[in-house]
């Protein structure tokens, strides 16, 4: 570290907003160069090029097929009141239920 550094230790809450101090120390170091050192050395070529492949592949493991549904409205409503998001708690508590053979029995 060198002499003029200082660390400074925030906690952040989930849903907490950064300050406007805090948006203006982060569009600062965001134009600063960056410079590889021991600790975090420069990537190579293949580096990026493996690391590309990876996420690509991981991707395309993720990619959820779209479908139309009808649903209740009030499933709805209590769905969206849960939030941003809130498809994506749909397929998760859709993945629950459908590995649960009693919801599946009771559901039918």
């Amino acid at each position: 570290m060198e002499k003029n550094e200082t660390i400074i230790r925030t906690i952040i809450t989930p849903g907490q907003k950064p300050t406007a101090a805090q948006i203006l120390e982060i569009e600062a170091a965001s134009m600063m160069p960056v410079n590889p050192d021991d600790d975090a050395p420069e990537l190579t070529k293949e580096q990026y090029a493996e690391m590309a492949a990876i996420a690509r592949s991981r991707k395309a493991k993720n990619i959820k097929p779209v479908i139309a549904l009808r649903i209740n409205p009030e499933t709805l409503e209590i769905a969206k009141s849960t939030g941003k998001g809130y498809t994506g708690f749909l397929s998760r508590l859709l993945d629950n239920a459908i590995k649960d053979p009693q919801m599946v029995a009771k559901s039918m």
